[in-house]
């Protein structure tokens, strides 16, 4: 009989697998670890994401992760940049390169590339990052230097990074330590002697699988492949992976909905009470990430748009009951909270208690104004 689970059972068990109820005491790396990677567009709410699942904090924890090599920052899931593990983040990297992006006819028009023009260009990465790290503009400066490779300095200047997005995927690069305000980029044994390596799809499926369901399940084949990749990955090859764990995965019935869990976490989501636990995430944080701004459990249709703006922006969430109840955002001193009206009366005493903590996480006075939306 197949195990059947609600979904305040499984949103209440996603948020103590994210360490938000309770607060973990976890370091940084694991908790981006936990996470399967932390998005870090925006260097500010990548370090809030890590430091409002830590019960003690300081500042700075995640840039000196990434100094020592605990954690690398490059392009990953969906072609957004994250923090993750030195040691798993190849599994992650592999399944986005399985997609394959440089060998479709349209890349290759667009970008006036054949395939052996990609080897040329990996290889021209590979020498030029040997041993050393180099601004994206030396590094443009090596490549276009090669022949067959000269009309690409455009595009390979490009904030986007496009083309190194492949490269990223590959192995080839990651970030480096900043050279002032400028963006150096490494070879990832350089960034962290950690390294494992980026595996064959078909061993790192298993990995990326088992670690996406203990934090974001129950989930289906079909929320992974938007996770990775916005559906880029097919999905007869995600439901392949899924089928290969076998008994290492279960089906659970998830208020009529069929979804997996590993095999080993069925007893503790079934025995799981909903929680009422009130958290203040801030913008791209993983707990909405992960399941996708489309999942209505998670974010009411209704409020998407409040949540998912233009150009790829993620605000600031308020979640209660692992439920996103509304939006907030710092306006100098003032924490400036909009509760959805359709959750009922905002929960003052404990957005207090998350502002407060805020507060010293952030290392200012703030005082908050809640107002219904």
């Amino acid at each position: 009989m197949v195990p059947q689970v609600t979904w305040p059972q499984a949103l209440a068990w996603r948020m103590k697998r994210h360490m938000l109820d309770p607060i973990g005491g976890e370091p940084a790396d694991e908790v981006v670890r936990r996470l399967c990677g932390v998005q870090a567009q925006v260097a500010s709410s990548a370090e809030l994401a890590v430091r409002v699942r830590q019960k003690a904090s300081k500042p700075g924890d995640v840039g000196r992760a990434l100094a020592d090599g605990r954690l690398i920052k490059t392009w990953a899931m969906r072609g957004a940049l994250h923090l993750l593990t030195p040691q798993e983040g190849g599994a992650l990297l592999s399944l986005m390169a399985s997609g394959r992006s440089w060998e479709l006819p349209s890349w290759q028009r667009y970008f006036g590339m054949k395939v052996e023009h990609w080897d040329v260009l990996r290889a021209a990465v590979r020498q030029a990052l040997d041993s050393r790290a180099l601004t994206r503009e030396d590094l443009v400066a090596a490549i276009v230097a090669e022949p067959g490779l000269d009309h690409l300095g455009d595009e390979l200047r490009s904030g986007w990074g496009t083309l190194f997005k492949p490269l990223a995927w590959q192995g080839e690069l990651v970030y480096g330590p900043s050279d002032g305000n400028r963006v150096t980029f490494v070879r990832p044994e350089v960034a962290s002697s950690r390294w494992g390596g980026v595996p064959d799809p078909d061993e790192a499926a298993p990995t990326v699988i088992r670690s996406y369901l203990a934090t974001y399940g129950p989930a289906t084949p079909a929320n992974l492949r938007n996770w990775l990749s916005r559906g880029r990955i097919g999905a007869r090859q995600v439901r392949s992976w899924f089928a290969h764990l076998g008994d290492q995965l279960a089906e659970v019935d998830l208020d009529g909905e069929r979804a997996y869990v590993r095999a080993e976490d069925v007893e503790e989501l079934a025995s799981t009470e909903p929680t009422s636990a009130v958290r203040l995430l801030g913008g791209f944080d993983q707990y909405v990430l992960g399941p996708g701004t489309d999942d209505g459990h998670v974010v009411s249709a209704a409020r998407r748009s409040a949540v998912s703006k233009e150009a790829g922006w993620i605000s600031p969430v308020v979640v209660a009951g692992g439920v996103v109840c509304g939006t907030w955002g710092v306006d100098r001193s003032t924490v400036r909270i909009d509760w959805f009206q359709e959750n009922g009366q905002p929960r003052q005493r404990e957005l207090e208690a998350e502002v407060e903590r805020l507060e010293s996480i952030l290392g200012q006075p703030l005082e908050p104004a809640v107002s219904l939306a």
